[in-house]
C-alpha cells in the first residue's frame, strides 16, 4: 500500500483537526490545508493507481446503484405531487447524494481521530461545493424530468468514461461517472478519501410554492 499517512500528511491533518476544533476559524485557511492534503496524497497514490484499482471500480459501482436509487425515488416521489392541486402549480423535488457519514470501515487508515478528521473533509462550509453532494448539477424536477438516469451520471456521450486526471490506459473501460469526475477533480477529498466507500445518504427535498 503507497504510504498516505506519512509525517508531512500526518502534520496537516493534526493543523486541519486543531482549526476544526477551533471556534475562531477563518474558512479560507481550510480550503488552503484540504487543497494541499488532497494535492500532496493524489501525487503519492496516482503514481501506483494499479493498487487502487480494485476500490475504484468497486466504489464506481456503490455510488451508481446509491445514485440510480435516489433517482428512482425522487421521480416517484414528484409522480405522486405534480397532479395534486394541495402542493401548487410550481412543486419542486431536489434530490441531493452524500457519502456515508461515517468514516469508511475499509479505509487502510484506522484511528481515534479518522472519524472527526471526516467530519472536517465533509463539512460543506470547509468543502463548499459539497454542499450539493456528490452531483454536479443536484437532480431536480421537474427541471430536469426528461433526463435519463444515463444523462444524469453523464453516461450519454461518447466515450463513457470521466476519468480525467487518472491513467487513461488503465482506466480506459471502467465507466467511470461524472459524480466520480466531481469527487475527484472539483472537491477537496483525496481520491483515497472516498474510494473505500460503500454507504451514501441521500436528502430529497419537496419544495411547495403557494401564491396567498
Amino acid at each position: 500500500m503507497v504510504d498516505i499517512h506519512d509525517y508531512d500528511i500526518q502534520c496537516i491533518e493534526q493543523e486541519i483537526l486543531w482549526k476544526y476544533e477551533d471556534i475562531r476559524f477563518d474558512y479560507s485557511d481550510y480550503d488552503c490545508l484540504l487543497s494541499l492534503r488532497k494535492d500532496m496524497i493524489n501525487k503519492r497514490v496516482l503514481a501506483h493507481q494499479e493498487e487502487i484499482l480494485p476500490d475504484i471500480i468497486a466504489f464506481n459501482d456503490a455510488l451508481n446503484e446509491a445514485l440510480h436509487d435516489m433517482y428512482g425515488r425522487a421521480h416517484r416521489i414528484w409522480d405522486s405531487i405534480k397532479d395534486n392541486e394541495d402542493f401548487g402549480e410550481e412543486s419542486e423535488v431536489t434530490a441531493k447524494c452524500f457519502l456515508s457519514y461515517d468514516y469508511p470501515e475499509l479505509h487502510p487508515i484506522q484511528g481515534e481521530d479518522r472519524q472527526k478528521l471526516w467530519y472536517a473533509l465533509c463539512d460543506d462550509e470547509w468543502n463548499c461545493l459539497y454542499a450539493d453532494g456528490v452531483t454536479l448539477p443536484t437532480l431536480t424536477l421537474p427541471r430536469d424530468i426528461n433526463s435519463s438516469f444515463e444523462h444524469f451520471i453523464g453516461m450519454d456521450c461518447p466515450p463513457p468514461n470521466w476519468n480525467e486526471g487518472l491513467d487513461r490506459e488503465l482506466t480506459k473501460d471502467l465507466h467511470l461517472t461524472s459524480a466520480f469526475h466531481n469527487l475527484f477533480d472539483h472537491l477537496k477529498f483525496a481520491i483515497t478519501d472516498f474510494i473505500y466507500v460503500r454507504e451514501f445518504e441521500t436528502e430529497i427535498n419537496v419544495e411547495i410554492r403557494r401564491t396567498v
